[in-house]
């Protein structure tokens, strides 16, 4: 199963009772393991989080610290790129040249990189003295 296969799986998952808008992420790390996330809103509504924090999460619970690879699909008239929170979050654990594939459920495909879609990213060696 492909990447964004395993996005759309796990898209229907999704928690998202107000907005009805289902995201799915998955995350391949360097150690080859896949991990996934969905968005999950609450009543408090930017309570919420987006699917790739909610990858992001389960791969560092599960031990993995890089990420390769991204995909993100969403029921969307056009593949939809990650929140600007997510794009940090993205550049925390990817190098610039990781490769993002953002989806709709209608196949679309957009290939882009986590240096694409954040330029400039504030790293942790901007905090360097």
């Amino acid at each position: 199963m492909g990447l964004v296969d395993e996005a759309a799986a796990v898209r229907e998952r999704a928690y998202a009772p107000y907005s009805g808008f289902r995201v799915g992420a998955a995350i391949r790390a360097e150690s080859g393991r896949v991990h996934l996330g969905v968005n999950v809103e609450n009543a408090a509504y930017p309570e919420g989080t987006c699917a790739e924090a909610g990858a992001i999460a389960a791969m560092v619970a599960a031990g993995d610290a890089r990420i390769l690879e991204v995909a993100v699909i969403a029921d969307a008239p056009r593949p939809v790129p990650p929140c600007g929170g997510c794009r940090q979050k993205l550049a925390e654990f990817a190098a610039p040249e990781a490769r993002v594939t953002l989806a709709t459920t209608q196949g679309a495909r957009f290939e882009t990189t986590v240096g694409a879609l954040l330029p400039g990213a504030f790293l942790a060696s901007d905090m360097e003295a």
